[in-house]
This record gives C-alpha cells, structure tokens and sequence, in this order.
C-alpha cells in the first residue's frame, strides 16, 4: 500500500452563497466511505491561509503568506491505496464531493523505515 496526498488549492473552492454545509455534508460522506473501505489516513479542510504563521529557518515567526489565495493549500486528504489509479478514483468521488479539482500527489517511501 502507498499513501498520496490528495488535496484542492484555497481557490479553487468558490461556492455559492449558502452552499458550504451541503458540500460539507457531501464530503464527509467520502471521508466515511473510504474509512469504510480501510484506505483513509488523515484529512481535512484549512482555515484561510491568511491565518497562516510563518516559521523561518531561524526560529522567527511572522505573519502567514499575503496574496490572492492561489497556490495556498484549502484542504487535504491522506489515503493508504494499492495504485494511483485507486488514489485517483479517490480524488475523483472527493471532487465531485468538494465541487473543485483535486491534486493526487505520492508520498516519497521513507529509506530509513
């Protein structure tokens, strides 16, 4: 089994007003689905990346990223799968779920475990 991060850009996510508990509701319904099936790791919605901290290389702390929300993570879903294309059967029902685009991205095997 491999795990692969399957996650959607802050951005992509623009939903109609009043629309977000439905989506919510939706993708938690994924999210038990694939507890179900024994494949979920970890997952779960980011608040705005404006809330972000900033730590440096040098211990000193600043306020998050500035911008416009692009390229700033919105969320996230961790799943333990046989193939990629399972991972990205995953990402597909997650999207039809969040109404926007999902990222498949594999974890790098760790060479010291």
């Amino acid at each position: 089994m491999t795990q692969y991060l399957i996650s959607f850009d802050e951005a992509a996510m623009t939903l109609p007003e009043g629309e977000l508990l439905e989506v919510a509701k939706a993708a938690h319904a994924v999210e038990q689905e694939a507890r179900d099936a024994g494949v979920w790791v970890f997952g779960g919605g980011l608040k705005d990346h404006g809330e972000a901290s900033v730590v440096g290389t040098d211990g000193s702390v600043s306020d998050g990223p500035k911008g416009d929300g692009t390229g700033h993570l919105g969320g996230l879903a961790v799943v333990d799968v046989a193939s990629r294309d399972d991972a990205v059967k995953w990402a597909a029902r997650i999207a039809r779920a969040c109404r926007c685009p999902q990222q498949v991205r594999e974890f790098m095997p760790d060479p010291t475990a």
